[in-house]
């Protein structure tokens, strides 16, 4: 079971990496879409991305990741597991913050609204995302770089 986990967790970190430089990479390239025209179809990518990579990867690595401290008693009282937890924290909170408002985007540029959506306004969103995206990438790193290299952090006591 604990390397089941540890599998699982490892495959979904690397796919929620990937997943937020791939989605960084497009949302950097197309800033600056000419027409609504244009700008949809980048959008609907980078929904269709946040919904088949960000949001199982996400999920699957909080899930695996509690359940591994939760089976295997060792990673309870070391600081680099708690330190993962935090970031896990922050992993959740911007994956909801770059699929929410992704998913609203591609709905409203999706059909007749493409027509009337502006250009500047999704440069504005493209610029925001992928700032956030970047951020994600970095968290993520930083958690699979806490798992591989495990610190040691200093022991405290409960007085």
């Amino acid at each position: 079971m604990r390397l089941l986990l540890k599998f699982l967790h490892s495959l979904a970190g690397a796919g929620l990496l990937g997943g937020a430089l791939a989605m960084a990479v497009v949302a950097l390239w197309a800033q600056r879409p000419e027409s609504a025209a244009a700008h949809a179809p980048v959008i609907a990518a980078l929904a269709q991305m946040a919904a088949w990579i960000i949001g199982p990867s996400m999920v699957l690595t909080i899930v695996t990741g509690l359940l591994a401290m939760a089976v295997t008693r060792a990673f309870q009282d070391v600081g680099w597991a708690w330190a993962k937890a935090a970031t896990g924290i922050l992993v959740l909170e911007m994956g909801l913050h770059v699929m929410g408002p992704i998913q609203e985007e591609a709905k409203r540029s999706a059909g007749q609204l493409a027509a009337t959506a502006d250009p500047a306004s999704a440069a504005r969103l493209l610029a925001a995302e992928a700032n956030t995206l970047l951020l994600l990438a970095g968290v993520a790193a930083v958690n699979v770089a806490l798992g591989v290299w495990r610190p040691k952090f200093p022991k405290y006591t409960v007085r």
